[in-house]
């Protein structure tokens, strides 16, 4: 997938650039390793744009990563055979970890987003874990909240 986008944006370099009299882009560079870059003259991936990019659709590998079906696994059997390590918390732990850290657990802090940049991959896979292990916890809350309504109302029938 990489070198198919690679070698589109190079295809409509070469394409572009010999239609406007063979003169070529300034804003695209190739790297002595390979790697292109948009708006940069030191690309530090196979392809390096610093700029907004405009698309309808991305699509991502998961190569080797483990989408988090995971947490129904071990919620469910009380193991993961996709992920092991794999422990859901409860609300009153996740409490704890967001008064001690300020921010949710496996979510990088702002700080560290700032300083690293942020993974699309990973946290797309992260926010399904949480948005996965939310509704868990919605689904014990509405059961909580009908058991309190029978309780309510056989209390009200007496």
């Amino acid at each position: 997938m990489k070198n198919s986008i690679l070698i589109f944006f190079l295809f409509c370099a070469i394409v572009f650039g010999y239609s406007q009299n063979n003169a070529t882009f300034k804003n695209i560079t190739e790297a002595q390793n390979g790697f292109v870059g948009i708006n940069t003259k030191t690309p530090d991936a196979m392809l390096t744009v610093k700029g907004t990019i405009h698309t309808q659709e991305v699509v991502v590998d998961l190569e080797g990563a483990v989408a988090p079906d995971y947490v129904f696994e071990k919620f469910f059997t009380g193991t993961s055979l996709l992920n092991p390590a794999y422990e859901f918390l409860s609300l009153s732990e996740i409490e704890q970890f967001i008064e001690k850290h300020h921010h949710l657990p496996k979510i990088p802090s702002a700080a560290e987003i700032d300083k690293k940049g942020l993974s699309l991959k990973e946290m797309n896979l992260v926010l399904l874990e949480k948005i996965e292990e939310l509704t868990l916890h919605t689904i014990a809350q509405q059961k909580q909240i009908d058991a309190l309504s029978k309780r309510i109302e056989t209390l009200q029938n007496e």
